[in-house]
């Protein structure tokens, strides 16, 4: 089955920018992995509008075939690269379909509280007694995940969903042996844990499947099979 347009688009204007990139990267896990996904590097004009496109796109999808969740009455995110995703996404997201959007607000965290003007955690909108939908860049092992659903619990909003850029459908990192080898026992991805831990509903822009499909359509064969080893050696059990 062929992708989305929106998300072949989307991982086009990461290949060509160098957003992703294939090669041999050690990951903050330790695992070696074929390819890089650097969402910083969405650092100009027409990249952030390639990126909020995708999100909005990906939130209209997921809410279309989830009608149990809520449309969100914030759009959360977490500082410090969650915040500029947030504004766009959600400016694109009027600009889709104003009438449904246009009275979603949004906010983020302040990494330190301020302890005077206005003081608090919170820019922009109040979360007190509101749905949120979190928008953020990765997710490896889900600590900031934990941190942002805290925090909004905290303010008193309650998270509807949470929604990625990409999702490597890879087990959460395993204990290691004395060779720093870790385990091959099955595990759940960080995004399968955050909706067991939590029941918040996950969805991304893509995947590590999508990308081994575009790999495909391309005709890259190097790439895909590298691809298709590590997610056969990593794959989640959820």
């Amino acid at each position: 089955m062929a992708l989305p347009a929106y998300k072949t688009s989307f991982l086009e204007s990461c290949l060509s920018a160098n957003v992703l990139t294939f090669g041999t990267f050690t990951l903050k896990s330790g695992r070696h992995s074929p390819y890089f996904f650097n969402a910083g590097i969405f650092n100009t004009a027409s990249l952030l509008s390639a990126l909020s496109t995708a999100y909005a796109h990906t939130i209209i999808t997921f809410l279309a075939e989830n009608p149990s969740i809520p449309k969100p009455d914030v759009i959360f995110g977490p500082a410090y690269k969650g915040i500029p995703l947030a504004c766009a996404t959600l400016l694109e997201l009027n600009r889709i379909d104003p009438a449904t959007w246009g009275s979603v607000s949004y906010s983020y965290n302040r990494k330190e509280a301020k302890d005077h003007g206005e003081g608090g955690n919170i820019v922009g909108a109040a979360l007190k007694g509101k749905t949120v939908l979190v928008i953020d860049d990765v997710i490896t092992a889900g600590t900031a995940m934990r941190e942002t659903l805290n925090l909004v619990a905290k303010e008193g909003g309650k998270v509807v969903g949470f929604t990625v850029a990409l999702d490597r459908l890879e087990k959460m990192p395993g204990p290691k042996d004395e060779n720093g080898v870790e385990d091959d026992a099955p595990r759940m991805s960080a995004m399968g844990q955050i909706r067991k831990e939590y029941g918040v509903p996950t969805t991304s822009i893509v995947t590590l499947d999508d990308l081994i499909k575009l790999m495909q359509a391309k005709g890259n064969e190097a790439d895909m099979k590298r691809l298709e080893e590590y997610r056969a050696k990593y794959q989640a059990s959820d």
